[in-house]
C-alpha cells in the first residue's frame, strides 16, 4: 500500500529544493483559477473512503511541488494538467493506484524525480503504472518517427501487463487534445493525426466510447477545421427543422412501449461529427441524404425486455431489411451489447433505434473501466476482461515476433480495425475478427501452431483457398499437416497483425539460416582464390573479424555474405590479412578469379530465380547480390542485366548442378488458330511429358483468327523444355511457339 508520510524527501531538478516540506492541511487551496481541485474533490467523495482520498491529496501536493513553476502552452500551472487527467479518470471510478498515477504521470519525466522515489512514497503498482506511462529517456534515434515508433512500443508492452496504464494514457491524450488549441498549427495536425490512427481506435478496442468518440471529434476539428465547422452547423440547423418530427416519433415510441408494459427508457441521441463526415466520405453523400443523423436509444431492465422491445417497434414501424443487428447474441469484440434496428417512420424517415440493457449501457460506455466502476459479477463484463487480456497477449506475441519498433507500429495499426466480422469455430466458438480478414487470418488467431501448418480450408463445409475472406456467421475448419510451412505468398493477403508478425517472423529466421549457408560457401571459394583452404582459419583470427565488423558470432558475418550485405572477397582477405597459406608461403599479391559456385534451386530464399528471365538448368546464368533478397540467379543474356553497369562487388559466377531434379519455372507463348478445344489440346500435350502448367493466360486480338496462350509451365532443364515444345509443335494448327525472356514481370536487381 502506498506510504502516508508527511515529509516527501525526493531529489528533484536544479530548480527545485532538495526536499519537500511537511504538509499540514488535508486538501490543498486551490491554485490560482484553477477549479479541477474542487471538481476532483467532489468526484473522490463518490466513491472513495477518506483515507484513500487523503492519499490522493498527498499525490497531488508531491505533484503540485515537483511541476512547481512549470506552466503549460496555455499558460496554466502546470499541475492543471494532471489533476483534468485525474478528473476524466474519477468520472470512471477508476482505483486508487491509477489516480494516484495519474497525478504523478509526468513527474519523472518532467521534474527528475527517479522512479525508485515514486515507488518509496507511494508503492510499487503506482511506480509501475507511471513507468508505463513515462517517455523514453534520450535515446538517440534515427528520426522522430523512429523515436515515435519505439515510444508506442513501450506504451503497449506496458498496456499489455497493466491495461490501467493505457487507461490513464488515454486520458492524458484526451486533455491534450481539449487544449491543443495552444499549440502551432503543424503540431495541431500531427497530434491529431496521432490520435485519430492510434489512440481513438484502442480507446474504441476497449470499449471507452465516450472517450472514443470525444478523441475523433477532437482529431476532426484539427485536421479539417472548415469541414468541422460546416458540418457542425448544418447538423444545428437541422436539429431545429426537424425538432417537431423527433418529438412526434419520441411520443409514439414511448406510447406504443408503454400499451405494452414495458418499463423503458427512451432517449433522442445524435451521431457525432466525425461519424457523419466519415459516412459521408465513405458513401459519397451529401449531408443531407445523411436520415440517420438523430437515432433514438432505449434503455429496459434486461435482456428478454431488449426482444420485447424489439417486436414491439417492428409492429409500429416496418423494418428495413437488412438493417438489423443482434450484438446482444453475438458481441462486439469490445464487449459492446445491443439490438440496432432501423425503421420506416413517419413521412418515410428512416429511425436508427439501439436496445439495451442498464448494465450493457454501462459496458457500452465505460468498456473495460466498468470492471471498477461497477463491481458486479455480470458474465458479459467476466467474457470482456477475457478478451482484453486475449488481445492484450496478442500484443506481446506481436512484439515478439517484430523485430524492430517500425514493425511492431505497423502491425498494431493493422489490429485496431475497427469493423469486425464474427466467425465460428467447428466447436461453435465465436472468433471476432478484422473486416477483410481471410482463412489464414483465422488459423493464426485460433493458435500460432494452426497457423504456421494450415494447408486448406473448410468454409460452411465446403473446401475453398486458404485466401478467401471471411464473413458474418461463417463456420470454419483449419485442414493442416505435419510438414507444413509458412507461405511468403500470404503476406499479399493477411490482414491481422498477429499473422503477418509470425509469417514475417518465420521467412527471417529461415532465411538468416539458408543466408548463412550460402555465405558460406561464397567465403570459401573466396578463401580458395587467395589460395587458402577454409580449414586452416583458426578461432583467433575468426574473433578478431568479429570484432571489427561489431558482430554477435560467426554466423551473422556468414549471413550478411548470403544476403551480399558484405563482399565475401573483402572478408576473406580480412581473414587471412598477415597469415600463411598452407604451404608456409604468403599469399601472392596476384590472387586468381573465383570459381563458379554451383546452383542446385533447393537453397530455398537463399537463392532467387528471377521472374524477368525464368533460368532453367541447361541456360547460362550469373548471379547478382540483392541487398535485401540475396543472390538472385539470372540468364547470361537477360535484357534486365543489360540496364545495369556490372558491378564486380555484386555479380558472381555461377553454375548449375547437374544432379539437380527439381523443376523450374519457364515462360512459353504458343500462337494458334483461335478454335474451341485448343486449349484442351496444348493442356494435353504438355502433360504428356511430364510437365505441369503453373499459369496460363490468353490473348485474343480483336478480328484475328489467331490467339497468343501464354504459359508458365515447370520443366527440370532445356531439354526437358525443348521436349515439350517439340511435343505442342506436333498439334494441329499451332502456329508458332517460342521460350519468352524479359517481357513479363520484370523484376528491379538493385
Amino acid at each position: 500500500m502506498p506510504k502516508t508520510a508527511t515529509t516527501l524527501g525526493v531529489k528533484l531538478g536544479a530548480n527545485h529544493p532538495t526536499t519537500i516540506d511537511t504538509f499540514q492541511a488535508a486538501e490543498p487551496p486551490l491554485l490560482p483559477a484553477d477549479v479541477e481541485t474542487s471538481a476532483l474533490s467532489l468526484l473522490l467523495k463518490e466513491y472513495f473512503n477518506q483515507a484513500d482520498i487523503e492519499q490522493v491529496w498527498a499525490a497531488y501536493r508531491y505533484a503540485a511541488f515537483a511541476h512547481q513553476g512549470q506552466t503549460r502552452k496555455t499558460g496554466e500551472p502546470y499541475i492543471t494538467h494532471p489533476v483534468a487527467v485525474a478528473c476524466i479518470l474519477a468520472k470512471l471510478h477508476l482505483d486508487l493506484p491509477t489516480l494516484l498515477a495519474a497525478l504523478l504521470h509526468d513527474v519523472v519525466e518532467d521534474t527528475g524525480v527517479p522512479i525508485a522515489e515514486i515507488s518509496n512514497q507511494f508503492g510499487k503498482q503506482v511506480a509501475d503504472l507511471v513507468e508505463g506511462l513515462t517517455k523514453l529517456d534520450k535515446i538517440e534515434f534515427q528520426s522522430a518517427a523512429a523515436a515515435q515508433a519505439e515510444n508506442f512500443r513501450k506504451m503497449l508492452l506496458a498496456m499489455s501487463q497493466d491495461v490501467r496504464v493505457i487507461l490513464v494514457k488515454l486520458a492524458d491524450r484526451l486533455h491534450n487534445m481539449q487544449t491543443l488549441e495552444a499549440m502551432k498549427s503543424d503540431k495541431q495536425k500531427r497530434i491529431a493525426q496521432e490520435t485519430l490512427e492510434i489512440y481513438a481506435p484502442i480507446a474504441n478496442r476497449l470499449g471507452l466510447n465516450l472517450i472514443y468518440q470525444e478523441l475523433e471529434d477532437l482529431s476532426f476539428k484539427y485536421l479539417h477545421p472548415m469541414r468541422h465547422r460546416v458540418i457542425a452547423k448544418a447538423i444545428k440547423v437541422a436539429r431545429g427543422n426537424r425538432k417537431e418530427v423527433i418529438s412526434k416519433i419520441l411520443e409514439s415510441i414511448q406510447k406504443a412501449l408503454a400499451t405494452a408494459h414495458i418499463d423503458a427508457d427512451v432517449k433522442g441521441r445524435e451521431k457525432h461529427l466525425y461519424s457523419v463526415y466519415r459516412k459521408m466520405a465513405n458513401k459519397a453523400t451529401a449531408l443531407e441524404q445523411i436520415h440517420d443523423i438523430y437515432g433514438f436509444r432505449i434503455l429496459v431492465k434486461d435482456t428478454p425486455t431488449c426482444y420485447l422491445t424489439l417486436g414491439t417497434l417492428h409492429a409500429l414501424y416496418k423494418p428495413i431489411p437488412g438493417k438489423f443487428k443482434d450484438y446482444i447474441a453475438i458481441p462486439k469484440a469490445n464487449g459492446y451489447q445491443s439490438l440496432h434496428t432501423t425503421l420506416f417512420g413517419p413521412f418515410g424517415t428512416p429511425i436508427e433505434v439501439q436496445m439495451r440493457s442498464e448494465d450493457m449501457h454501462k459496458v457500452a460506455n465505460a468498456g473495460v473501466a466498468a470492471h471498477w466502476m461497477y463491481k458486479t459479477t455480470d458474465a458479459n463484463l467476466t467474457t470482456l476482461q477475457q478478451q482484453t487480456h486475449q488481445w492484450l497477449q496478442r500484443l506481446l506475441e506481436i512484439q515478439t515476433e517484430s523485430d524492430d519498433s517500425y514493425e511492431f507500429l505497423e502491425n498494431f495499426k493493422v489490429d485496431l480495425f475497427p469493423d469486425e466480422v464474427y466467425v465460428f469455430t467447428p466447436k461453435g466458438n465465436i472468433l471476432a475478427l478484422p473486416k477483410g480478414s481471410t482463412a489464414v487470418d483465422f488459423a493464426y488467431a485460433v493458435h500460432t501452431d494452426v497457423g504456421n501448418s494450415c494447408v486448406a480450408v473448410k468454409i460452411n463445409n465446403e473446401l475453398a483457398p486458404l485466401r478467401s475472406e471471411m464473413h458474418n456467421g461463417d463456420n470454419v475448419e483449419i485442414i493442416t499437416a505435419p510438414l507444413a510451412k509458412p507461405n511468403p505468398a500470404w503476406l499479399n493477403y493477411v490482414v491481422t497483425g498477429k499473422a503477418r508478425s509470425h509469417i514475417r517472423h518465420y521467412l527471417k529466421t529461415l532465411q538468416a539460416t539458408e543466408s548463412a549457408h550460402l555465405g558460406e560457401r561464397m567465403l570459401n571459394l573466396a578463401l580458395r582464390a587467395l589460395h587458402v583452404e577454409p580449414s586452416v582459419v583458426t578461432d583467433k583470427q575468426w574473433q578478431k573479424v568479429i570484432r571489427d565488423y561489431g558482430a554477435k558470432e560467426k554466423a551473422e558475418i556468414l549471413t550478411e555474405i548470403g544476403l551480399g550485405k558484405r563482399v565475401s572477397l573483402m572478408v576473406a582477405h580480412q581473414l587471412t590479412a598477415g597469415q600463411p597459406d598452407l604451404h608456409g608461403v604468403e599469399k601472392p599479391k596476384n590472387s586468381k578469379v573465383l570459381d563458379s559456385i554451383t546452383i542446385s534451386g533447393s537453397e530455398g530464399m537463399a537463392v532467387q530465380f528471377a521472374q524477368c528471365c525464368r533460368p532453367i538448368p541447361g541456360d547460362p546464368i550469373l548471379g547478382f547480390i540483392n541487398k535485401e533478397k540475396g543472390l538472385i540467379i539470372h540468364t547470361h543474356d537477360c535484357p534486365t542485366t543489360r540496364k545495369f553497369k556490372l558491378d564486380p562487388d555484386k555479380w558472381l559466377d555461377v553454375a548449375w548442378d547437374s544432379d539437380d531434379k527439381k523443376l523450374f519455372k519457364v515462360n512459353v507463348r504458343v500462337v494458334v488458330v483461335n478454335e474451341r478445344g485448343m486449349l484442351a489440346k496444348l493442356a494435353s500435350g504438355i502433360s504428356d511429358v511430364g510437365s505441369n502448367i503453373d499459369n496460363v493466360t490468353i490473348e485474343e486480338p480483336d478480328g484475328s483468327q489467331y490467339a497468343n496462350v501464354n504459359f508458365t509451365v515447370q520443366v527440370r532443364n532445356r531439354v526437358h523444355l525443348a521436349d515439350l515444345m517439340r511435343n505442342l509443335r506436333k498439334i494441329p494448327d499451332v502456329v508458332r511457339i517460342n521460350r519468352v525472356k524479359g517481357v513479363h514481370n520484370e523484376e528491379k536487381i538493385q
